[in-house]
Parts: C-alpha cells; structure tokens; sequence
C-alpha cells in the first residue's frame, strides 16, 4: 500500500485526494491546508487527517470544530510520496522541504519544469519516470494537448501542430477573477507558454500555440490542427479515439455543441463533481484532408490531470511498471469510462 499525503487540498488537491482513495494500492495518509475553510470540512467528512501549515492555527482549528493531526511536516514523514497540490510557485518553496526528508513528490503544472526536472504524461512517457524523486504532471491545457498529439504521432506521424486556446477564465469556485465582458488575449504574444510546455513531454513536436481566456468558468476549448507525416481517413482518426481511454468523442447524435451542454452530460451520468477526466473531442469536429487533421476538444481544467497524478504515483514509486496496467487501474477505480 502506498502512502500518500497530498499538500494543499484545494481544486485539485481533493480530487487527487479522492483519486488516491478509490485506489486498492493507495492510502491518503492526510491532506493540508493553511486555513479554516469548507473544503477542511469536506476533509474531515472524507476521513483524511488534516495537517496545517503554520501550526501556531491549531486553535483556529480546533475551535471550528476540526481535529488537526499535526503540521504538514509531520504530514511528509509519514508518506512514502507527497503529490504537491499547492497554489503555482509553492510547490518550488516546498522542494527542500521534500529533499530534507529524503521524500518522492510530484509537482502540478503551475510549477516550472524545472523545479522537478521531468514533466509527466502517463501515455507518453510513464516508463521514465519509474523511481524518479520528483515528477511534474504538466497542465490542464498540456496535459489535453499531448493526449491527442501523442496519439496521433504514435498513429501516423506529426510533422508540426498548430493550436488556439480558448480558456475558460477562471474556476467556478472563484468570484475575484475575470474578465466579465470581455475577451482576453493570454498572452498577447505568440506562441504561447503552452507549446513549449509540450514539448518537456514531446521534445521532437514542432508546435505553436495561441492562448485567450473567455468569461466562462468551466472548460477550455482547443482547435487543433496537425500536418501528418502520411495520409490518413476520418474513419482511421475516430477509430484511434475510440481506442483511447482517456480520449472521449463527443458524438453528434447527443446533439452536444457546447461546454454548458457536455457539463450538463457529465452531470448526468453521474460523475463526481461532473469531472471530465478525458478529452472531449467534438466528433463532428474531426476533419481530415489528406495529411491535414483538424478537431476542437473540450478540456476540464480541474479534472484532466487527476488521473494522470494517479498513474505519476505507480511510476515513481515503481509498483507498476507497465503503463497500460497502471492506466486501465486508475481508470477502473474511478469509474472513467470514456463519454461516446
């Protein structure tokens, strides 16, 4: 069983939090936070122990009724790996912090590539990251990007992709951001850090990415479109997402043509937080001419790189050296089955 203790449990932090739990080779062995908050309170209802950061809160705490198990220091010595869930630019202050306890840690996409030195994706490359110390699972929008690159590389080649962001502006949880009205280009300037990002996964991709955020607050949209080294049809593209299982194809008979729409799908069915664990590839979308592919997909930002913490942990902590297993294993335990 492996012991896992997950620092910062925010957006992602409780659906990693939850993830490791349905596992049957995994045990949260406790979760962080810095304040009283609901999500402390959803902690404590789970059955994760609570550690705190600053452990001069404890009366804080305890006065709102939550029982703190100690500090996340005490938190990292009881893991065998710590999956390092905090806000971007965190996790690089906590690095030392794991050196000096000689502990694995896996790192979220808001973090540089450099602060864990390998960026993960667990169809790409889960084979080299087997008994690394630390690990990044890239981003949302990477993470959605290098799914369906990779896939169609490993099928038919790709000489270079091209791809516009559409980005939703912020999570639903948060009432400070924006924009309202308006639509943002982020950045003005291209490529956008997206491409490069890809490529701490695929370095031999020739990409260029382009990035604006819209007022929405679920999903980012991607257009996507690649130059393949041989021809191919339609038939042989939806054929390969079929088989994909963290790839999903919005089929037309739904009669889904939006975010809204494809939440309202996940809804229904019946999923945790409507997560969309894989890529929502629009059917309709997937065009093909001759070496040209074409798509639009839909990617969960708070849900997408979930899985892939999962299968980071089997990797690094060697237990499962095979990433199909460990795949069809996260997979299995969290119920994706992919939509269409």
């Amino acid at each position: 069983m492996i012991n896992v203790a997950v620092n910062g449990y925010g957006t992602i932090g409780k659906r990693v939090a939850d993830a490791v739990a349905a596992q049957p080779d995994m045990k949260v062995i406790g979760v962080s936070k810095t304040s009283v908050s609901a999500e402390a309170y959803v902690a404590r209802e789970r059955g994760y122990p609570l550690y705190i950061a600053d452990i001069s809160k404890k009366a804080a705490f305890e006065k709102a009724g939550l029982e703190v198990a100690g500090d996340v220091e005490a938190m990292i010595q009881k893991a065998d790996i710590v999956v390092d869930a905090t806000p971007g630019g965190v996790g690089e202050k906590n690095r030392p912090l794991y050196e000096r306890y000689n502990k694995k840690a896996i790192f979220q996409g808001g973090e540089k590539h450099e602060v864990a030195g390998f960026s993960f994706n667990a169809h790409a490359n889960y084979r080299d990251a087997i008994g690394k110390q630390f690990a990044r699972v890239v981003s949302c929008n990477t993470t959605g990007l290098v799914r369906v690159i990779h896939a169609m590389d490993q099928a038919f080649g790709v000489e270079k992709v091209r791809a516009v962001m559409v980005r939703r502006g912020a999570d639903p949880d948060d009432v400070k951001r924006g924009p309202i009205d308006a639509i943002v280009l982020n950045p003005p300037t291209i490529p956008s850090h997206h491409g490069p990002d890809v490529q701490t996964v695929l370095p031999q991709i020739d990409i260029v990415t382009l990035a604006m955020i819209v007022p929405v607050t679920f999903m980012h949209m991607h257009a996507v479109q690649m130059d393949l080294k041989r021809e191919t049809t339609r038939e042989e593209v939806l054929k390969l997402f079929e088989n994909h299982s963290r790839i999903g194809l919005v089929r037309k008979v739904t009669g889904i043509k939006s975010n809204a729409q494809l939440r309202e799908y996940t809804q229904d069915l019946g999923r945790p937080r409507t997560d969309l664990w894989e890529n929502g590839v629009f059917e309709e979308s997937v065009s093909v001419m001759g070496r040209e592919f074409y798509c639009f997909q839909a990617i969960h930002q708070e849900a997408d790189v979930i899985p892939e913490n999962v299968d980071c942990i089997r990797a690094m902590m060697g237990t499962v050296t095979d990433p199909e297993e460990s795949i069809r294993m996260t997979d299995r335990a969290l119920g994706l089955v992919a939509i269409g």
